[in-house]
């Protein structure tokens, strides 16, 4: 399709939509439902404000009554903590050059539609990575009128790569002591997120089986739980970070807030003969349920960097830690 330009080919009313559900649909994080969207989020996500308050109740606790004629029963109030979810607002823009491809082919629309929605999620994915690297990391010890060393959520994290020798290498009992951390409720973890050096560690130990859906690509998992492959998972000095996530662990809202321009073409006339240019915007949440955002450390108002949420100071569990349905495992392959 010669001469074809990205003014005449995207329709923002249509594109964005697209966009968003090839998104979902590319990304492995949803379709395992670890990452969680629905109307109430996409709700929360549209809102003006740069923090948003997702409220929750807690777990029923106690134990029941024995029913005794005349006797009231004990008044057991449902109490209820605030969760607060950080709205993150990214954007990208192409030149006509970087989609030539997709404007040449036969459904130039649809073709852009898939380079935009591979491009978000992959980007998805590293904010992830990120928000896991906030909440498990540690907040360093001050001076002696400041509080010791904390790692936010350290009751979730398993660390096994000080011991010695092959004690510090993944093993099938180690990940158990990692799912372990979630006591009676560990069978809400569904998903595992590693590192390509980890996958291919379990695979050479043929650990990894392989399913094959018959509406969808195959994909593997181990001991059950469906295995996700970032390379944006922590690596440093031979220790590897692996996360294990339970169905709807992250909430995902795309906003469509007022005044918000999602999808729009532009074009720099002074450059040469012209560029035409594809600007895409997001406005979403991406919030790990339970572990509020403190805002502590954001510099900007529209919210925060992705270097700032994988800063611990910006994030405090508000969830029993049962309830968090994330797991870090830090290891090394042997």
């Amino acid at each position: 399709m010669p001469g074809t330009t990205l003014q005449d080919v995207i329709v923002p009313e249509l594109f964005n939509p697209y966009v968003i559900n090839r998104t979902m649909e590319l990304s492995a994080l949803v379709q395992s439902g670890i990452i969680v969207n629905n109307t109430e989020f996409d709700t929360l996500a549209s809102q003006a404000s740069p923090l948003v308050n997702m409220p929750f109740f807690e777990d029923l606790t106690g134990e029941s009554e024995q029913v005794i004629e005349g006797k009231d029963l004990e008044d057991n109030k449902i109490t209820s903590k605030k969760d607060v979810a950080a709205i993150i607002r990214r954007a990208k823009m192409w030149s006509a050059t970087d989609l030539s491809a997709a404007l040449a082919g036969s459904d130039p629309m649809q073709s852009i539609v898939t380079l935009v929605a591979r491009f978000w999620e992959r980007d998805m994915q590293k904010e992830l990575i990120s928000i896991m690297n906030g909440i498990f990391g540690t907040i360093p010890a001050g001076d002696s009128n400041n509080p010791p060393a904390e790692t936010r959520l350290s009751s979730n994290l398993l660390d096994i790569s000080g011991k010695s020798g092959s004690a510090a290498n993944w093993s099938g009992s180690a990940f158990i002591d990692a799912e372990q951390k979630l006591g009676d409720a560990k069978a809400q973890l569904t998903g595992v997120v590693m590192h390509s050096a980890t996958e291919a560690y379990l695979k050479k130990q043929n650990l990894i089986e392989t399913v094959q859906p018959s509406n969808d690509v195959a994909f593997g998992t181990y001991q059950g739980k469906r295995v996700i492959v970032d390379d944006g998972c922590p690596v440093s000095g031979g220790v590897y970070t692996t996360y294990l996530f339970g169905n709807g662990a992250v909430a995902l809202g795309n906003g469509n807030p007022v005044g918000f321009v999602p999808t729009e073409t532009d074009r720099a006339k002074r450059k040469g003969s012209g560029v035409d240019y594809l600007i895409n915007r997001k406005t979403m949440i991406l919030h790990p349920r339970g572990i509020a955002f403190t805002n502590t450390n954001v510099a900007k108002t529209e919210g925060p960097s992705r270097t700032e949420l994988a800063d611990p100071s910006n994030w405090k569990p508000v969830y029993e830690p049962k309830q968090i349905r994330i797991v870090a495992f830090k290891h090394k392959l042997g």
